[in-house]
């Protein structure tokens, strides 16, 4: 729908930052979830992607994927320590595979 943030353009009701946090993670599902039901796809943490990073085109697209190969994956979403601008949907930054840090999880995914 074009939101800023998963499911809203107000950060305050589907994510956490450091403006609402109180300094610390918080638990999973206590914001309004986005339209496809998922909660926390806007700060609380990092979430790794399986897509390689690589620079967009220049033409739009729709879904993008990233390479089949490179050295750095994605990782979207933002967190509980960072500003609103790293939890908008547009947002993505990469990191090598191995890095680890308290603001960054993944989310388990199972197909139906």
């Amino acid at each position: 729908k074009g939101y800023t943030y998963s499911g809203s353009n107000t950060l305050d009701e589907v994510g956490w930052y450091i403006q609402n946090t109180g300094g610390k993670s918080q638990p999973v599902g206590t914001r309004k979830p986005n339209e496809l039901g998922i909660y926390d796809m806007s700060g609380n943490v990092w979430e790794w992607c399986w897509d390689f990073y690589s620079s967009y085109s220049s033409g739009e697209v729709t879904d993008p994927i990233g390479p089949s190969s490179g050295s750095n994956r994605v990782r979207r979403g933002g967190n509980w320590f960072g500003s609103a601008l790293h939890c908008r949907s547009s947002n993505r930054d990469d990191y090598y595979p191995d890095y680890r840090y308290f603001t960054v999880g993944f989310r388990v995914v199972v197909p139906k």
